[in-house]
C-alpha cells in the first residue's frame, strides 16, 4: 500500500452535485444527462470503493455538497464494518440550493448561525447514519461573525464534550487571520482546520504551521487549485518548477511535503485520479520556488470566485 495513502483524503465535493467549479467536468462526468442522482451516487460509490482499496481512510463531505453525505451514508450502510477504520469530516454553514440543476442561478447559500447549526447537525447525522468524527464550520472568512457568536461556540463546545472534534474550514485571502483568531479564542473548541494551500496560494502556511504545532489536525484542500495545477504548458513557471514530474503529481506532492499537512484532499472525479494521487511522491519545494509560483492572494481568490459552475 503506498505510503501517501495514509495522508491522502478523498473529498466528495465534485461528485455530490451535478455542477461545480472544477475543470474538465464534461470529460470526466459527461454532460448534464449523465449526472443524474443515480449516476452520481454510483460514481461516488465506485470512487469510495477505489479509495478504500487504495488505503485512503479520510473522507470529506459537507451539507452543501449536494447529496454527498447521503451517498457516503448509503455506502457505509452497505459496508458497516469499514466505519470504524474511517475518519469522516463534514461541514455545516452552507446549504445546497441548486435543486440538481446545472444552470441554477445560485448553488449554495451561506449562513453561520445557531439556527443553521441546529438544522444541519441532525441532517448530517441522519445522512451519514452516524455522527462524523470532525464537524467544521464551513468556509469561515474574517467578515463572518461566527467566531464571536457565543451561541454557536457553545454548540461547538457541546459537540467537543460528546467526542466530536470540531473545527473550521477557511477561504479567501485572509485565511491566516481566521486560523489565528480561532486558535486564540478563550476556551476555543476547535482542533481541526481545513484550508486551501497550493502552489499558487500558499499564504496561510505560517498560520497552519502554528495550528499544527498546537496539536490541531490540518487538512489541505484544493491542492490542485480546482484543476488549474493538473497540467501546465511547456515552458511555463509551473512546468519549469516541476522539472520533468507530471504537474499534477508535482503539485500534490508539494502539498504532501508541507510539514503542517496532516491530510491532503483529493477531489477526484475518476478512479484514475485517485490512483494517480496515491502514486504522488512527497516533493520538497523551496521558499524561493513557492514565491515564484504564488499569485497575490486577493487575485487568486477573485479568479476562483469567477470560475463558472459547470
Amino acid at each position: 500500500m503506498p505510503a501517501s495513502s495514509a495522508r491522502l483524503g478523498f473529498g466528495l465535493a465534485a461528485v455530490g452535485r451535478p455542477a461545480y467549479i472544477t475543470t474538465d467536468r464534461d470529460d470526466d462526468l459527461g454532460t448534464a444527462a449523465d449526472r443524474s442522482v443515480s449516476a452520481l451516487r454510483a460514481r461516488a460509490h465506485e470512487l469510495l470503493d477505489e479509495a478504500w482499496g487504495l488505503g485512503i481512510r479520510y473522507v470529506d463531505v459537507a451539507r452543501s455538497y449536494g447529496r454527498a453525505e447521503e451517498f457516503l451514508g448509503d455506502w457505509l450502510a452497505a459496508h458497516p464494518e469499514r466505519r470504524s477504520e474511517l475518519v469522516i469530516g463534514s461541514k455545516w454553514g452552507y446549504a445546497y440550493v441548486g435543486e440538481w440543476k446545472m444552470d441554477a442561478a445560485v448553488h449554495e447559500r451561506k449562513e453561520h448561525s445557531a439556527a443553521m447549526f441546529d438544522r444541519q447537525w441532525p441532517e448530517t447525522r441522519a445522512a451519514l447514519r452516524s455522527a462524523p468524527d470532525f464537524f467544521l464550520i464551513h468556509s469561515v472568512t474574517p467578515d463572518s461573525a461566527v467566531l464571536s457568536d457565543e451561541a454557536v461556540l457553545e454548540r461547538m463546545r457541546g459537540l467537543r464534550v460528546d467526542g466530536v472534534r470540531v473545527g473550521l474550514s477557511t477561504s479567501g485571502p485572509r485565511q491566516a487571520d481566521v486560523v489565528r483568531a480561532a486558535m486564540h479564542l478563550d476556551d476555543s473548541p476547535f482542533s481541526v482546520v481545513q484550508s486551501t494551500w497550493n502552489l499558487r496560494e500558499s499564504s496561510a502556511d505560517a498560520a497552519l504551521t502554528e495550528a499544527h504545532d498546537a496539536g490541531w489536525t490540518v487538512v489541505i484542500k484544493e491542492a490542485l487549485a480546482n484543476g488549474e495545477l493538473a497540467r501546465a504548458e511547456a515552458g511555463t513557471d509551473l512546468d519549469e518548477a516541476a522539472s520533468g514530474i507530471d504537474t499534477d503529481l508535482f503539485s500534490l506532492g508539494a502539498a504532501l511535503g508541507q510539514p503542517f499537512a496532516d491530510i491532503v484532499l483529493s477531489g477526484a472525479t475518476t478512479t484514475d485520479h485517485l490512483r494517480r494521487g496515491v502514486g504522488a511522491q512527497v516533493v520538497g519545494v523551496s521558499r524561493a520556488v513557492l514565491e515564484r509560483l504564488a499569485v497575490e492572494p486577493a487575485d487568486y481568490w477573485r479568479r476562483r470566485s469567477e470560475r463558472p459552475w459547470r
